[in-house]
């Protein structure tokens, strides 16, 4: 059975502790960085963790990652928890003495508050070690794009730290503070990136008639593609992110337009569906019109799919600390490159509250609380605890 333990969270870390790893957070937070360019990011988290001297890290990993191992006093299972190191593309404006310092970056999705996460559960782990096993804290890069859990596991593949279990957390805004969220199976969407480009000819603006213009289709397209889901039964979106017609100007007939779009599906046999639908349309359209087309995919992501035993630890953590704890009805619509790791390891993600009154997820004035710090710091230390049944 495991051991008794604190459900007192304001001793989960002293308050000397708690203000370093908040200091940590800020920091982050100041100079975001873009997917696969984390260097600075990481240079802040190794300075953290020599504080906390892991038993082993590992630079580099997964192309810019960093991998802390903790070890237990005895052998046992490899439990790894995964954070994200990468900002998003947008232009700060929640006013925070500490907002980003970089035009056009900012941590609107609470990775410095992932990180921060995992650099407080070093602080635990560093001192108060397991009993069995080991703790792998995974501080991953590029998960915005897609790229960067695909390239961890393929170096974590080379050592000798293949995860018996595996483990990441989201903060999600628009639910009550702290409220753990967690359900078996899909947990979030797989989805995709299509570029559409139409091509034919173009004209003097005086002569409309003489080009093989791509306008009437792309209107079309930008009404009629999103309404593609209606054809299925499951779950998915069409959201229409970004088009471009012709050159800017006022002579030239457009020749050439662009179409970009988010396809997503609740499972990646849905996703790729309806793909082919929207390229069957596509295509089908340009013919009729004369004109040519190329359809291109970009930054895939699978369907996130949570192990039901997994799973269970996250509900026995959550219970055990007296957390409110809901299990989703649907899987969430955005989507986590944390699902191919959930497809090689068991594994989970689930979800924590980050409040009613939050801005969403990628909103310009959107900041991580701090004070869910403490919450997801022990639950994922409890987590740990009960996998190694100490």
């Amino acid at each position: 059975m495991p051991e008794p333990f604190n459900t007192r969270l304001e001793e989960t870390l002293s308050a000397e502790e708690l203000a370093a790893v908040i200091s940590l957070r800020h920091r982050l937070h100041a100079r975001p960085e873009p997917a696969g360019d984390e260097r600075a990011t990481v240079q802040t988290l190794t300075a953290f963790l020599a504080a906390h001297p892991p038993d082993r890290l590992i630079c580099r990993i997964g192309g810019g990652g960093l991998a802390a191992v903790y070890d237990g006093e005895k052998p046992g299972l490899t439990v790894a928890f995964r954070a994200e190191l990468d900002a998003v593309s947008v232009t700060e404006s929640s006013g925070v003495p500490y907002a980003s310092q970089i035009p056009g970056l900012s941590h609107a999705c609470g990775h410095d508050g992932h990180m921060a996460i995992l650099a407080g559960l070093a602080v635990r782990l560093a001192r108060r070690r397991s009993a069995t096993g080991r703790s792998l804290l995974l501080f991953q890069p590029a998960e915005e794009t897609g790229e960067g859990a695909e390239r961890m596991l393929a170096d974590l593949a080379t050592t000798d730290l293949r995860p018996d279990a595996c483990f990441a957390l989201h903060n999600l805004p628009g639910f009550p503070f702290g409220r753990v969220l967690v359900r078996s199976g899909v947990f979030a969407c797989a989805s995709v990136g299509v570029r559409i480009l139409l091509r034919g000819s173009s004209s003097h603006a005086a002569h409309p008639e003489e080009a093989r213009s791509p306008g009437e289709l792309t209107a079309h397209l930008i009404g009629e593609l999103p309404r593609l889901p209606s054809a299925f039964a499951f779950f998915s979106l069409v959201t229409v992110t970004h088009v471009r017609l012709g050159n800017s100007g006022f002579g030239i007939t457009p020749g050439e337009a662009e179409i970009l779009l988010t396809l997503r599906a609740a499972g990646d046999q849905p996703l790729a569906l309806l793909v082919a639908a929207l390229r069957e349309r596509v295509e089908t359209s340009a013919r009729s019109r004369n004109l040519e087309t190329a359809i291109s995919v970009h930054e895939p992501f699978p369907a996130l799919v949570n192990d039901p035993e997994a799973v269970s630890f996250v509900r026995r953590g959550a219970e055990d600390l007296g957390f409110e704890l809901v299990e989703p009805q649907e899987p969430f619509r955005w989507s986590e490159d944390f699902g191919h790791f959930t497809a090689r390891f068991r594994g989970a993600m689930f979800a924590i509250g980050a409040g009613l009154s939050q801005p969403p997820l990628h909103s310009p004035s959107y900041d991580f609380p701090d004070a869910l710090l403490v919450k997801a710091i022990a639950l994922c230390e409890r987590i740990g605890t009960l996998l190694q049944g100490t």
